[in-house]
């Protein structure tokens, strides 16, 4: 109501007008969603239509069970016109009843109808309703084109009129029309004319005078008693005191008492619908209405109280010769179910009731919509089950990228052959960790797993800062690549700096038989290299090649807590901004006589830049992060105690990648993307040349290699960084 006041303040109508299209507009959106053919087989006209409007709603309440709708009962005047009655819980609402049947009569009918209020009451204790309006109903034809036509030939009419005069019997004439007026296809008061009248009671075309219907009914009832109640198993018929003077047999069945005859029906059954009082006149007023009867609990035999009690649905035919009421009725049961629970059986039910029909058929409706319901469950826990198994697959991808390279993992994953690719420039590194042998042979073997996995969890973590492939592990010994398997121009200056953080990182790793922090040595070489999987089982992404021996000699012939580098990484990160110092000329077993080096400091990188921490203000980028010999204060266990490994606060925190100029930047990684289909995944020969011709900006006649051509110094003193842009060939 609330809404509605709303809306007449807003569009300035009084409040029945707003009703009134709203019943309108309601009867149309009824007819859009789907009731359109159920609405139109009510009845051939309006007075049909409007008496079977409760049976509507009995049908509807079937599958909308919570539905308090209105009731409807209509009376015939002598002069035509009818008087609805209309009878809801819902006061203020009565108005919308003209524009449902008004929009209802014009749409099916094709008249028009007026409705005015001529009674409203309330009789709450008579039919359980609060509001009982009285509606008079009068209508006029709405004529098409063709039907004034048809009138505005007047005098052809009223030829034909005569003609038809003197060939009908006044007697039959007379009786055909009251037959016609009396069927009531006009029930309201229309004026018709008289050549309208005639043309309803010709067969067109014949000449032949169409009688109405007139029923032929035995001279005396061709049935006996018990052939009718058997016939008829669920019927009643009682008088104007409620006497039982008749029952079926089944009803008999039921509800025992009424074998007895004579008895009150009101003492066994209660009326559900409609809500008027159980009385003879209450009865005739709605005899329209179907009738649900619910049988009394008290009444019923004692070992019969715990079942559901039985309703009874059906019509109320008053006979006036024998001033008793019909009531024909069947079992309102649903489901085999529901019969089960009262002790009945189809048997019981007449065969040509279609109640045993619509029980079997709901039975079947609710078989499949139990199988529906099972489908969707499954789907639902089909769809957890593929949520759960898509988790899963990206745990098990993030683990297998962890061990291989993406593109290599996808390649092995189609069952594709690997092939090997030659790497032209990149860096290796070594390192392991000082007097390992005895410190394994002085502890437990809990402990020395404890210390690796603190220190390579240290380790993998500034390989994600540097962007540098973690190769392997096999003890105590480190071996990472840059450069691989993603050519970038970078490479050194990238493992020198994951070195200066490995040697940062050490510090915080406690060696378990003297309590201070392990040592480690750290050997640098770059060189070609070749790279491929090895092996079905337990495949491993190796590298081969010389360069590999040479790294690992630097990590041997290395010293305690310095980073070695070979010749051809010093002249890699000779112009790179980082101090170095000549180690000179040392024999290197296998490879004779090497000048070599040992890497210091990086000059521009803070340590916090080094390790991937946030950068602090107090961080400056000319300070130097080789504090190699600035020990922390730990805790000392004993080689025989558990050593439980305690990360710096600083190092849990997310890894922040180091800037290099060849670094992704947004635009970059998009090109990554579309490049990712014209990248070689064979694992062909990758070198800068190359790239630099992919990506069309570099000086790809410069003609120079890193390896094969000697560097050129600048022209000024001081060491420059070459201007490089990003060369990745991008492997997914």
């Amino acid at each position: 109501m609330q809404l509605l006041d709303k809306a007449c303040k807003i569009l300035g109508v009084p409040a029945d007008m707003v009703l009134r299209e709203f019943g309108g507009y309601f009867f149309e959106f009824c007819k859009r969603s789907g009731y359109d053919h159920m609405l139109r087989t009510l009845g051939g006209n309006l007075y049909e239509f409007i008496e079977n409007l409760d049976a509507l709603h009995s049908y509807l309440s079937l599958s909308y069970q919570e539905m308090n709708a209105p009731s409807f009962r209509v009376e015939k005047n002598e002069d035509g016109s009818m008087h609805l009655h209309y009878y809801s819980d819902r006061r203020g609402l009565c108005h919308i009843v003209p524009g449902i049947i008004g929009a209802a009569a014009l749409d099916f009918f094709n008249i028009e109808i007026s409705m005015e209020i001529i009674n409203q009451t309330e009789e709450e204790e008579r039919t359980g309703k609060k509001e009982h309006i009285v509606f008079l109903v009068t209508q006029n034809p709405v004529f098409s084109y063709k039907e004034r036509n048809e009138f505005s030939s007047s005098q052809y009419l009223a030829d034909s009129e005569k003609q038809i005069e003197n060939q009908l019997n006044k007697e039959d004439f007379e009786k055909a029309k009251n037959t016609i007026r009396d069927k009531g296809s006009s029930v309201c008061p229309v004026k018709k004319s008289h050549w309208k009248t005639i043309r309803g009671i010709i067969t067109l075309g014949k000449g032949k005078l169409l009688r109405g219907f007139d029923p032929v009914y035995p001279k005396s009832l061709w049935i006996d008693t018990k052939t009718f109640c058997n016939g008829l198993p669920f019927h009643l018929v009682f008088d104007k005191e409620l006497r039982v003077k008749q029952a079926g047999v089944s009803i008999q069945k039921i509800v025992p008492g009424l074998q007895t005859m004579g008895i009150c029906l009101d003492h066994y059954f209660s009326i559900v619908h409609p809500e008027v009082p159980f009385n003879i006149s209450s009865i005739q007023k709605f005899i329209n209405s179907q009738f649900v009867f619910q049988t009394r609990r008290e009444m019923m035999p004692e070992s019969w109280k715990q079942r559901p009690m039985l309703e009874l649905r059906g019509q109320m035919i008053w006979m006036e010769s024998l001033q008793c009421m019909l009531y024909l009725c069947s079992p309102l049961l649903r489901t085999l179910h529901e019969l089960e629970e009262r002790q009945m059986h189809i048997a019981d039910i007449a065969p040509h009731d279609v109640t045993r029909d619509l029980i079997l058929l709901n039975q079947q409706r609710l078989a499949e919509m139990e199988l529906s319901n099972q489908l969707e469950r499954k789907k639902e826990e089909l769809r957890i089950l593929s949520k759960h198994l898509e988790e899963e697959k990206k745990k098990t991808e993030a683990l297998l990228y962890a061990m291989l390279p993406q593109h290599v993992a996808n390649q092995l994953k189609e069952g594709k052959r690997v092939e090997a690719g030659e790497f032209k420039e990149c860096t290796i590194l070594f390192s392991d960790v000082v007097t390992f042998t005895n410190i394994c042979a002085q502890c437990e073997p809990i402990q020395i797993v404890l210390m690796l996995n603190s220190m390579y969890l240290l380790f993998d973590r500034l390989t994600t800062v540097h962007d540098v492939y973690k190769v392997e592990t096999i003890g105590d010994a480190y071996m990472v690549v840059g450069g691989v398997p993603v050519p970038v121009p970078t490479h050194a200056e990238r493992v020198a700096n994951f070195a200066l953080g490995m040697i940062i990182a050490a510090k915080g790793v406690q060696n378990p038989v003297s309590g201070n922090p392990i040592q480690i040595r750290v050997g640098i070489h770059t060189g070609p290299v070749l790279a491929g999987v090895v092996g079905e089982k337990m495949p491993r992404y190796c590298l081969f090649g010389d360069t590999v021996n040479i790294a690992s000699r630097m990590e041997s012939h290395g010293v305690p807590s310095k980073i070695h580098l070979s010749s051809s990484a010093y002249q890699c990160l000779k112009y790179k901004n980082f101090e170095m110092t000549e180690r000179g000329e040392i024999e290197v077993k296998g490879k004779g006589k090497m000048h070599t080096y040992f890497l210091i400091r990086n000059k521009t990188a803070s340590e916090n830049e080094i390790m991937g921490r946030p950068m602090k203000d107090s961080d400056s980028g000319h300070e130097s992060v080789q504090s190699f010999h600035d020990g922390r204060t730990e805790t000392i266990p004993s080689c025989h105690q558990p050593v439980t490994q305690i990360q710096p606060e600083k190092d849990q925190t997310p890894a922040i990648a180091m800037k290099y100029i060849d670094g992704p930047t947004d635009a970059q990684n998009s090109l990554r993307r579309n490049q990712a289909k014209i990248a070689d995944l064979t694992g062909k020969t990758y070198d800068f040349k190359s790239d630099r011709s992919l990506h069309g900006n570099q000086h790809a006649d410069d003609g120079r290699h890193p390896l094969n051509q000697e560097r050129v110094k600048p022209a000024t003193g001081e060491p420059q960084i070459r201007n490089i842009r990003s060369n990745f060939c991008t492997l997914l």
